[in-house]
């Protein structure tokens, strides 16, 4: 599903119109955009939470050239599914299984 996909089926589902909805959902990914900037956690109850992460810095060495680089620490978004969302998703995994 991508992001008109995704405005229309909310449109659908509520009484908002598609301009109205897209502004929502623009918000929406502003604010949580701007907390992980500050490096906060974003937690949305019943999907999961979204982290701000610091990999190390680390070397990696290229079999091909012998060469050994650097590669610098770096701060990286992670998420986090709640244990009902996974649990929807095995489910339906699942019954996707039983059905074949």
């Amino acid at each position: 599903m991508n992001n008109k996909e995704f405005i229309a089926d909310l449109t659908s589902r509520t009484p908002y119109s598609n301009r109205e909805v897209a502004s929502l959902v623009s918000a929406a990914v502003s604010i949580i955009t701007g907390e992980l900037t500050e490096e906060n956690t974003v937690s949305i109850q019943g999907f999961g939470s979204f982290e701000v992460k610091k990999k190390l810095e680390r070397v990696l060495f290229n079999p091909i050239t012998k060469q050994r680089m650097l590669v610098p620490p770096k701060m990286t978004v992670s998420f986090k599914p709640n244990t009902s969302l996974k649990d929807r998703v095995r489910q339906n995994q699942n019954d996707e299984e039983e059905e074949n």
